[in-house]
């Protein structure tokens, strides 16, 4: 294939000055410290204002777990609000697994506020009776419950069958009360907060949450109202994946990047929590129009994917970062597929066609069954127009004497680490490598690239599952 670039179509035009990697680092030190600071910042005031009497180890160390909870439960409204600043340079999916873990952080350190009054200073904690307590106190233990049930519904709300829809109204519903009620339980409690410095920050914290919820909840909402979608199409891509095609009706979607994706809502209000992440499973490259590939794997997927054409869609993008765009300097890619996590891979692969651009991919994409392969004509079409290698690995090929098939490369079997050694290249050890399928088919090839001896910078993947 030609190198030359008739059209300007340099892999490095592409690439946004935001998105080289200085850029990227330089936002991700900014937040990270801005977070530290969040942190701290209510030692800090405390500290700068007439320092507080010693009063016990025990008791100062849990009354400061109480207020670094109430911090990180503010920030965590942040992490969920997809404010794209704060997304961009880590991607959204890192980011709401970040927020998981930080979760689980919130909780331990609330535990041990209660704790260690519990165990050293029961008569700061009164009377646990609500009926009897301090409404101030009584706040706080609902505070910490509504915490707890917010985790617990979260990490096991598979196994506890919630509802998807369901389970985000109770989300929200805790989340909004239970940092309410930490909010009222610190004022009333008045530990360290008598002065003005202190309340006036606990003053500004609620005003920030309340910001962050009139923005996610009402004007971004609004904003989306104002721009409505349309589907066009509704197309059938085989192993039970439906393709929704849709044409916007105001603004087309802005800033978009290949391998991005998008909340969906298919209905007639935004304003529903009834909205779901999906891959965009084209390039801005060929228009306006999107697509979003689904596979009914539960929930609200089996709905979405036989959605009407015609019907009314909400657009909320675009997030993410798994984009050959952040990759001007890339030699070559090896991209890794499993099942419908070939969505990304394909949404890169369109861009890479339309620009015709020279650098070799090679595919590996897993499936379980040969006949029901999703986007296997596509693919064979767009290796028609670039240097794509694709090799499907069938865990169970079929029997009989047409196997392996002629115009298609095969392998038997899983993507293991004997396959990755036959089907790599030497030289293909420091492109990017995307990987994006279930989470214990990626362990395993992320583990196995490594003994290979692939840089731990070179291998992306893309959460498979996000909520």
């Amino acid at each position: 294939m030609s190198t030359t670039d008739p059209a300007g179509t340099h892999p490095a035009r592409h690439v946004r000055p935001e998105d080289h990697d200085r850029a990227v680092w330089l936002r991700a030190g900014a937040w990270l410290a801005l977070a530290a600071g969040l942190l701290a910042l209510p030692f800090i005031v405390i500290l700068m204002g007439d320092p507080p009497a010693a009063r016990g180890l025990t008791r100062d160390l849990s009354l400061g777990l109480g207020f670094a909870t109430l911090s990180l439960a503010g920030m965590q409204f942040a992490l969920t609000g997809r404010l794209k600043p704060l997304l961009h340079p880590f991607g959204a999916d890192i980011v709401v697994v970040f927020h998981r873990f930080l979760s689980w952080g919130l909780v331990a350190l609330m535990l041990g506020h209660f704790g260690m009054l519990y165990i050293w200073h029961k008569d700061d904690l009164g009377v646990l009776n609500p009926l009897q307590a301090e409404l101030h106190m009584t706040a706080g233990r609902v505070a910490m419950g509504c915490f707890l049930a917010l985790v617990v519904s979260s990490e096991f709300r598979k196994r506890l069958k919630l509802d998807y829809l369901w389970w985000r109204y109770l989300h929200v519903a805790l989340a909004i009360t239970g940092f309410g009620m930490a909010i009222w339980h610190v004022l009333g409690a008045g530990h360290f907060t008598g002065q003005d410095g202190t309340r006036g920050l606990w003053l500004a914290a609620t005003l920030a949450w309340l910001g962050l919820l009139l923005w996610t909840r009402l004007l971004r909402p609004w904003q989306q109202s104002r721009n409505p979608w349309r589907v066009t199409e509704n197309r059938d891509e085989g192993d039970g994946v439906h393709t929704l095609v849709l044409a916007p009706e105001g603004k087309p979607l802005r800033g978009w990047r290949p391998g991005q994706f998008a909340w969906l809502a298919i209905g007639n209000s935004p304003f529903a929590l009834r909205e779901h992440p999906f891959t965009i499973s084209t390039a801005p490259d060929k228009g306006n129009h999107v697509r979003f590939s689904i596979k009914p794997l539960g929930d609200d997927s089996k709905r979405l994917s036989q959605t009407p054409v015609g019907a009314r869609a909400w657009v909320d993008g675009p997030y993410g970062t798994f984009s050959v765009d952040r990759e001007a300097d890339a030699g070559g890619f090896v991209m890794i597929a499993g099942g419908v996590g070939v969505t990304p891979v394909i949404a890169n692969l369109h861009a890479l066609q339309e620009r015709r651009d020279p650098r070799p991919v090679i595919l590996l994409y897993a499936n379980d069954d040969w006949d029901q392969i999703a986007f296997r004509d596509q693919l064979a079409r767009i290796a028609q127009d670039i240097d794509l290698r694709v090799t499907h690995v069938i865990k169970t090929p079929p029997d009989g004497g047409d196997w392996p098939p002629e115009d298609h490369v095969t392998r038997d079997g899983m993507i293991d680490a004997a396959a990755l050694a036959d089907l790599l290249p030497p030289e293909s050890r420091d492109w990017p490598h995307m990987l994006c399928g279930p989470p214990p088919m990626l362990d395993a090839v992320r583990t196995a690239l490594l003994q290979m001896g692939v840089p731990r910078r070179r291998i992306d993947s893309e959460i498979f599952e996000m909520v």
